[in-house]
């Protein structure tokens, strides 16, 4: 076997060492299926040898894969990447055009969907995919007798490699030993968040070197347990599902259905959780449901352990020591209600939830802290495998996302822009030949506006691009605002929109479920979102959880005009990113009559967009005025 560090290799050194140790389990009808590296490794063989000799897939051919988190997803980018081919992760949830764009901008060969869904959206867009020669399937209900000649099901397809292996018994031990640690194992696409994607070239070192730079910061043990539930296609995920796996031994766990993860996490209780702050925040939401829907013992007895929480969160955010009796009480506490509450979250075993993405806010921080769940802020891009800054058990911090990993150098460009230099930073962008070669002697650019203190902590403002100048020459950043109303946990989703304007304005998505459940205990009677979104009972509640907001943050610039979107922002629209982060551009493009119309109208605006039948919508929403509204108490 070839001693070149690349993922095949780590596979089949956990495939020998690790042979009938669990490495992956998958939920089904209930119950936990078990899979252990050896099996993990016969499945990734078998399927490579049926790629190579059935439909000739070789190195440097690019295999696209499309679906939910299964065990099928890790085989099948395996599989391209034991004969040196590339892999390249879809989200599940894209539609015609999107499907277009990825699978022609990667020029890829073979895709593996799961199921007839996914099989159906690629059979529609034949015709405008005309370098997909095969799409292999590995959920064969309801396609038996589908007919098109490109279709294969994964399981024919690797007996006829278990075949191919009995008369070529050295092929697959060849073909991976020619794999090298630079050759490029996956293309991931950036969020797009300020574009179209680009498609990301990473080499086999630069994920490995990520994910064992990452495990010195914090240690990864064997039969570790990890709640696989983001898409595979984001960075992040790939980083922890499939190299820090084959890593440390991290075995993977997989929810029966994107509906059931909540009840799935309570079951593993895994040791790690590594996610965007979209995920913590449904994790606040679903706790403040609980709590009020609770017994008033139960709610009485959290109120009067939660001061303590606050105080062990606050010093543990901050650097400080607490007293004898507040560990005494936060222990009592930690017993009575905190481990409680852990375990509701699917939080019991939990040694760190990393988030990434995005900033969490302050306040989401300290929540989880005052509960024992050990939140760390950390940082990074597409272009450096997800994660370049994570902070230390012994060194948190509210506002900062900590320190680099082992190996990995920054510093702040002359417009303030944060730079990387590191193991794991990416070849290029694919198709984009300006930047082609080798980027290891270069600086990175990330396009956020950050800063470093004396003692390397790194401190992001914003992305460059979203940072705007008010007419009164203030130069603020969005998320700022953004983050303090999404803290409300009746506040889903805002746009913060200001640029060369007098004052700040806001449209604003509800969290459905938590104001749903406030209507309900105040007897206010609804249908829809739209209809719940545009009640005057809503349109009051928001207006004093924004003017509360404003009133307690210390910056002079506020938010005085806000409207709630009778609509909820959607990735399929192209509003939000497929890891459901705001498409600042887009929006403000698309809702720019709205947004402008927000500073001549003390009444009403107009919101225009098209339905899912391209029909145009025009409705009318009230504008709330804070500027001219009471103080909130």
């Amino acid at each position: 076997m070839s001693t070149e560090k690349t993922l095949p290799y780590l596979l089949i050194e956990r495939g020998i060492k690790m042979g009938d140790q669990v490495a992956l389990r998958q939920k089904e009808l209930g119950i936990w299926n078990e899979i252990t590296w050896a099996e993990y490794l016969e499945n990734v063989r078998t399927l490579s040898l049926g790629l190579a000799s059935e439909i000739g897939f070789k190195k440097g051919d690019k295999l696209a894969i499309l679906g939910d988190n299964r065990p099928q997803w890790l085989y099948s980018q395996l599989a391209a990447q034991c004969l040196g081919g590339i892999a390249v992760g879809i989200y599940q949830d894209a539609m015609g055009d999107e499907l277009i764009y990825y699978l022609n901008h990667c020029d890829a060969k073979v895709v593996i969907a799961e199921d007839q869904e996914q099989v159906d959206k690629l059979l529609e867009i034949e015709d405008s995919i005309p370098f997909v020669e095969k799409i292999i399937y590995y959920n064969n209900k309801s396609l038996r007798k589908y007919t098109n000649q490109k279709l294969i099901y994964m399981k024919d397809l690797q007996v006829k490699g278990e075949a191919f292996d009995q008369k070529n018994l050295e092929f697959f031990r060849e073909k991976t030993e020619q794999v090298l640690g630079s050759d490029v194992a996956i293309i991931s696409y950036t969020s797009g968040s300020t574009g179209d994607p680009k498609g990301v070239m990473l080499s086999h070192s630069n994920l490995i070197q990520t994910a064992f730079s990452l495990a010195e910061v914090d240690r990864m043990e064997e039969k570790d347990d990890y709640l696989s539930f983001l898409p595979l296609a984001w960075i992040g995920e790939q980083m922890m599902s499939i190299t820090m796996s084959l890593c440390k031994g991290v075995a993977v766990n997989f929810p029966e259905q994107p509906t059931t993860v909540l009840n799935d996490l309570r079951e593993i209780g895994p040791h790690s959780l590594f996610a965007p702050p979209r995920t913590y925040e449904n994790m606040i939401s679903r706790f403040k449901l609980r709590i009020d829907g609770t017994t008033w013992f139960k709610r009485k007895v959290y109120e009067f352990f939660k001061p303590y929480g606050n105080i062990v969160a606050d010093a543990k955010l901050n650097n400080k020591k607490v007293t004898f009796t507040t560990k005494l009480m936060y222990g009592i506490g930690d017993f009575l209600i905190f481990s409680a509450i852990r375990d509701h979250l699917g939080l019991s075993r939990i040694k760190r939830v990393y988030n990434n993405g995005a900033p969490l806010g302050e306040e989401a921080i300290h929540f989880f802290h005052s509960l024992g769940v050990n939140v760390k802020q950390c940082y990074g891009a597409t272009e450096v495998c997800g994660i370049a800054f994570v902070q230390r058990d012994n060194d948190m911090s509210l506002t900062s996302v900590g320190l680099p990993l082992p190996n990995t150098q920054a510093k702040i460009s002359e417009e303030n822009e944060v730079l990387i230099k590191s193991p794991g930073q990416f070849i290029g962008y694919y198709k984009e030949p300006y930047i082609e070669n080798s980027l290891s002697d270069e600086w990175i650019p990330l396009g956020d506006h950050g800063k470093l203190d004396d003692d390397g902590h790194l401190y992001i403002k914003d992305q460059l691009k979203s940072i705007f100048t008010t007419l009164n020459g203030e130069t603020l950043a969005p998320s700022y605002y953004e983050n303090k109303l999404k803290n409300s946990r009746f506040i889903k989703e805002a746009l913060v929109y200001g640029k060369n304007k007098p004052y700040l304005v806001s449209m604003i998505n509800i969290d459905m479920a938590n104001v749903g459940r406030w209507a309900e205990k105040n007897q206010i009677v609804y249908t829809t979102y739209a209809d719940l979104s545009t009640k005057k009972e809503v349109l009051q509640l928001i207006e004093k959880e924004v003017a509360r907001i404003m009133k307690a943050m210390k910056t002079e610039a506020k938010i005085k005009k806000i409207v709630i979107f009778n609509k909820e922002l959607d990735a399929d629209d192209g509003e939000l990113t497929r890891t459901q982060k705001i498409r600042r551009s887009y929006l403000e493009e698309k809702y720019q009559s709205l947004l402008e119309g927000l500073y001549s109208s003390n009444g009403q605006v107009t919101l225009t967009y098209n339905d899912r039948n391209q029909n145009d919508v025009n409705t009318n929403l009230e504008v709330i005025d804070l500027d001219t509204n009471k103080e909130v108490a």
